[in-house]
C-alpha cells in the first residue's frame, strides 16, 4: 500500500506541472479529449474490481481526467483539485494501512477492528466519489461551473455522467463493507477496545 500511495500521489505532480506549462501551446480540444478518455477509462475500469489497489488506480485515472479537462481554461483550478485529491487519497490509504485492508472481503471485517477508523474511511470514500456535500464535491462543482462559463455545457454534462460510474463503485464499496458484515459472536465486535488487565488485584 505504501507503493500505491506514492504512485497515486507524488507521481502525479510532475506530469500535471508539465501539462500546465505546455497547455497554452497545445490545442485545447486535444487536452479536453484526453480528460474525457481518462474519465471513461477510470469509470468503466473500476467496476467489478475486488482489490482496493486496482479500485484506487482506476479512481486516480478518473480524478486525473477532471484535472485535465479544466487545464486549458483555468489551470489554478487544476491545482486546487490536485491538492484536495492528494489529501483525500493520502488519508484513505493511510487508514487502509492502519486497518491492513487490501480487498473488499477484508474491509468487511475491518469494522470489528476499529469502528471509528473504519467510519472515517467510509466518509473519505464518499468524498472521493464526489458525493455532496463532501469536500471532494467542491472541486468537481467548481470545474463544472467553469465549463458552463466557457459555454461547454455538453462537456459538463458528459463529465458529470461519467462520474456516476466512479460514484457507483464507491457506494458499492460502502454497501458491501457496512451493510453485509458477516455474522460473528458478540465478543469479536469488541476487538477494538483495549484489553483489560487479567492480573488479580489485592
Amino acid at each position: 500500500l505504501m507503493t500505491c500511495l506514492i504512485m497515486l500521489t507524488w507521481q502525479k505532480l510532475a506530469p500535471l506541472a508539465l501539462l500546465i506549462q505546455i497547455s497554452p501551446e497545445v490545442n485545447s480540444m486535444l487536452i479536453v479529449s484526453m480528460g474525457i478518455l481518462s474519465l471513461m477509462v477510470g469509470g468503466w475500469g473500476g467496476l467489478n474490481q475486488p482489490h482496493m489497489r486496482k479500485i484506487m488506480a482506476f479512481s486516480s485515472i478518473a480524478h486525473l481526467g477532471w484535472m485535465i479537462i479544466v487545464v486549458p481554461y483555468l489551470p489554478s483550478l487544476t491545482q486546487l483539485s490536485l491538492l484536495v485529491y492528494l489529501l483525500m487519497t493520502s488519508s484513505l490509504l493511510l487508514t487502509m494501512m492502519a486497518l491492513q485492508t487490501t480487498t473488499m472481503n477484508k474491509m468487511a471485517s475491518s469494522w470489528m477492528k476499529n469502528p471509528p477508523l473504519f467510519s472515517m474511511m467510509m466518509i473519505v470514500l464518499m468524498s472521493l466519489g464526489g458525493l455532496p456535500p463532501m469536500s471532494g464535491f467542491l472541486p468537481k462543482w467548481m470545474i463544472l461551473d467553469e465549463l458552463i462559463k466557457q459555454n461547454m455545457i455538453p462537456l459538463a454534462v458528459l463529465a458529470i455522467s461519467l462520474t456516476l460510474l466512479t460514484l457507483f463503485f464507491y457506494i458499492r464499496l460502502s454497501y458491501t463493507t457496512s451493510l453485509t458484515t458477516s455474522p460473528s459472536p458478540l465478543s469479536s465486535k469488541l476487538m477494538w477496545r483495549p484489553k483489560l488487565s487479567l492480573s488479580p488485584t489485592i
